[in-house]
Formats: C-alpha cells, structure tokens, sequence
C-alpha cells in the first residue's frame, strides 16, 4: 500500500468517525473546511503552480 493510499484510508476512516461522533453540520463543516482553509493559507504562486499541476494530471 502506497503512502498515499494509507493516507486516503486514514482519512475515510476519520471521516466516518465524525459521521457517527459529531452532528452531520459539523462532520460537513470539517471535511469541507479544512481543504479550503489550507488553499486559502497559500500565497498566490504556490495557488497557481497548485492549479497547474491539477490540470495537467486531468489532460492524461
């Protein structure tokens, strides 16, 4: 297994967990909030070469 893969696993498996403990607002709130919490925590290049590299990994 890969150490993305452990990654994505220990995130599913986190993220399933705060289903059951928290309310559905607040398990929503996280997953959503974090990933745009640390995108807005960029500065402009790094935001830039960021959508850079995901649009050449969609063109494959």
């Amino acid at each position: 297994m890969s150490r993305n893969a452990k990654i994505a696993a220990g995130g599913a498996a986190a993220g399933i967990i705060m289903l059951f403990w928290l309310p559905w607002w607040a398990a929503l709130l996280i997953v959503f909030g974090v990933p745009a919490a640390a995108y807005l925590a960029l500065d402009s290049g790094q935001r830039r070469r960021l959508r850079r590299v995901t649009s050449k990994e969609i063109g494959r």
